[in-house]
């Protein structure tokens, strides 16, 4: 059994989806990447600005991300030397003529949020009705990331972040207890929940008390509050999963800290900005670990809807409900022959 006949949802659900952190794509830089079964090329102009394109040239199908060099504010082709600004327009040729009028490259709706490149793609096309806001970044250290590929969809992946039974069983939570309901706003979804966890410090096991609040954009992007009860310890936990075929997604784990001044009498001698990055990196070490926990599961498992729902479960009839507007309406079904 394939992977494809195991999920029986639609591959590509519309949304916003990180391609890539911006530290990934240096001034006049390139990256090859994959969204939806296709392949973009993202780059760089020396003044800064980010774009995101069809990775092959319109002339005659060159990879621009193999050989392409950005130019100042244009992206040149290796192939014949035509040069494309941001907006996929050819400007030059190779040979000083005009270009040709059907020589633009398609270009992908791209935005620079919260220190992620942010693609849209769109079931039915058209420009993105909605946004991933920004925010607030002052205090805060830049996010530490790590990607991994592995056969799953995200639909299910974000799933997760309402499925309360599965903490206890998969990552070791106990006490698990939403702290309020559901909450949705059109493309925007949210949950809060508490979760007591034993981890080791400073050569000790010690129980910590969590609080989660979930702010989840599309199926693409969810952001994660974490409070530390006790330790005056406050996180930001990405989990950014992007179709990149039918069957794969590249999964961005990404965390952040605010370098809290609760933590252990030791760490509170270093520099706040320092303080929250090894936060930072701290937990996204702890993400990374409960991740792979799941990875056999997202893997191997079918999509069964509708669920055999149980108590303890969680929101999830709600989400998926929300989730479904994501993906293109079914046909109407055809009309019956008259006998």
């Amino acid at each position: 059994m394939t992977v494809a006949t195991r999920r029986a949802l639609a591959p590509y659900p519309s949304g916003w989806y990180a391609v890539a952190f911006a530290a990934e794509l240096p001034r006049q830089g390139t990256l090859t990447r994959s969204l939806a079964g296709q392949e973009l090329l993202l780059f760089r102009t020396a003044s800064g600005q980010a774009a995101a394109i069809d990775a092959y040239c319109p002339h005659l199908g060159a990879h621009l991300g193999h050989g392409g060099r950005v130019c100042g504010e244009v992206l040149r082709c290796p192939f014949h030397g035509f040069q494309f600004d941001a907006g996929g327009r050819c400007v030059a040729t190779g040979y000083g003529t005009k270009p040709p009028p059907n020589a633009v490259a398609k270009t992908w709706p791209l935005r620079e949020r919260n220190g992620m490149l942010l693609v849209y793609y769109g079931v039915e096309g058209g420009a993105p009705p909605w946004e991933v806001p920004t925010v607030q970044a002052a205090g805060w250290s830049a996010p530490v990331y790590r990607r991994f590929v592995i056969a799953a969809h995200p639909q299910e992946t974000t799933e997760n972040s309402v499925d309360l039974g599965h903490f206890a069983w998969v990552h070791g939570y106990r006490s698990v207890a939403m702290l309020r309901d559901l909450r949705v706003d059109g493309t925007y979804l949210s949950t809060a929940f508490a979760a007591r966890r034993p981890m080791p410090l400073i050569g000790r096991w010690v129980h910590f008390d969590f609080e989660f609040e979930t702010h989840i954009h599309g199926l693409g992007y969810s952001m994660v509050e974490v409070r530390v009860k006790g330790f005056d310890i406050r996180a930001r936990l990405w989990v950014l999963p992007t179709p990149i075929d039918a069957e794969h997604i590249a999964l961005y784990l990404a965390a952040s800290g605010d370098g809290g001044d609760g933590v252990h009498p030791w760490l509170r001698l270093l520099p706040s900005a320092l303080r929250a990055a090894l936060i930072g990196r701290g937990l996204l070490i702890a993400l990374a670990y409960d991740a792979r926990q799941d990875f056999e599961i997202w893997q191997n498992k079918r999509y069964v809807h509708p669920p055999a729902l149980a108590q303890g479960d969680g929101p999830i009839g709600k989400y998926r409900t929300w989730a479904s507007q994501f993906y293109a309406p079914s046909p109407p079904a055809p009309s019956p022959k008259p006998a």
